[in-house]
């Protein structure tokens, strides 16, 4: 008798290990043969929206389980109605307002170019492919059959590239335009626009426009340089110090309209005052200019330019190199200036992480700009700057309600 309670034991325990095995191996095949694309999907939606429930951002969207979407194209459109988000909770910010709002004055609506046909508004943010959107634009406009067929010295000659700026229509027009037509604009790395700006206005001048050199570059070294004795040309700590001086706009003045290549996305396009459609990424060029046209529905008709690999993908070592040499007293006048810029640039974080997405330098080592992270009722936010090395100065740009203060 307890030969075959014996055996009947060790045939349940080969039953038990048999169940098991099936088991680990029906869970390793269905692991190993799942669609990837779906997996990835899947695995980004969790990361851009899966906040815990006492977290949750006001108007958030989450989805149940059976209604969550799977496949990149799925996931696009929730990617840019985050940045969406974003922009709109920046705006209702009071501390923000001196910095995120500005009025639609002719300024701004000389930024932005029509395509009647097509019911399409682009402002332009120079130093983020903005020829390339002309052409696309210019094309659409019937101006010429294809993008290369544009001559170079016409994309930016409004006389005779045949794409009307939104300043030339009547006020009501305007209105109606701003009202009913897909809207766009593209943003960049703050920091590293400033750069590229410097660069292509006062090192190289490709286009060879001497009032950079010759008016632009002189008004702020007689302002803004320390060393009165030093003879060099412009300087980037020379730009640097005039962009982020808070009384700087009469200077601004007097430059003209030739500031558009490195004033804030703010002041040229007015993001908080009018309702953009999609806000596209340089950094992320190659799959925004894509989603744009087909959320345009001009995806048919025209195709953005080749990008060419790596151009658009942001350059943390040149950031570095240009920041250098700049003062850790510059750099804190700066930020406040661009910290909504700053903003705008980022996707929205989950709660509770930081994402290292800005790199600048101070004097004594590496500041880092970590994504904005907001509190559950978005009344406060805060952007934290420190140097990596324990033992340098750990600074934080509080944003309160209704004052900026730091804190050492």
């Amino acid at each position: 008798m307890f030969d075959n309670m014996h055996h009947q034991w060790l045939l349940l325990a080969a039953c038990f290990w048999v169940i098991l095995m099936f088991m680990v191996a029906s869970k390793f095949i269905t692991l190993t043969f799942k669609d990837p694309d779906a997996y990835s999907a899947k695995q980004e939606f969790l990361f851009l929206t899966a906040v815990p429930d006492a977290g949750r951002l006001p108007g958030e969207t989450h989805f149940p389980e059976e209604l969550k979407p799977t496949g990149k194209m799925l996931v696009e459109p929730l990617v840019y109605a985050q940045r969406l988000e974003l922009m709109r909770n920046v705006c209702r910010e009071d501390a923000l307002r001196n910095l995120s709002h500005t009025a639609v004055s002719k300024f701004v609506l000389d930024r932005i170019f029509v395509c009647d046909k097509h019911k399409i508004l682009f402002c332009q943010t120079p130093k983020v492919g903005n020829t390339q959107w002309k052409k696309v634009l210019i094309v659409l406009n019937g101006a010429f059959p294809s993008i290369e067929e544009i001559p170079e010295n016409v994309v930016h000659d409004h006389e005779k590239n045949g794409l009307p700026r939104l300043s030339s229509f009547s006020e009501a027009e305007i209105q109606k335009r701003l009202k009913t037509y897909f809207k766009f604009f593209i943003v960049r790395d703050p920091f590293e626009r400033l750069i590229s700006a410097f660069k292509d206005k006062f090192v190289h001048n490709p286009r060879f426009e001497p009032w950079y050199r010759h008016e632009i570059a002189p008004g702020i070294i007689r302002k803004y340089r320390r060393n009165r004795t030093e003879t060099r040309g412009i300087q980037f700590e020379d730009f640097v110090r005039y962009l982020g001086d808070p009384n700087h706009r009469w200077l601004d003045l007097q430059f003209g309209d030739h500031i558009i290549h490195w004033v804030t996305y703010v002041e040229l396009c007015a993001p908080c005052e009018i309702t953009y459609s999609v806000v596209g990424h340089h950094e992320t060029l190659a799959d925004d200019a894509p989603y744009i046209l087909r959320e345009a529905g001009i995806d048919h008709l025209v195709a953005y330019p080749t990008i060419p690999l790596g151009i658009t993908a942001y350059n943390r070592t040149k950031v570095e190199q240009y920041f250098l040499g700049i003062s850790k007293r510059d750099i804190r006048r700066l930020l406040p200036v661009w910290l909504t810029a700053v903003i705008l640039k980022l996707s929205k974080p989950r709660l509770g992480q930081q994402h290292h997405i800005h790199t600048v330098y101070c004097p004594q080592g590496r500041v880092s700009l970590p994504a904005t992270s907001f509190s559950k009722k978005f009344q406060e936010m805060t952007v934290v700057i420190f140097c990596r090395k324990a033992h340098h100065r750990l600074f934080t740009v509080l944003l309160c309600r209704r004052r900026l203060e730091r804190f050492p």
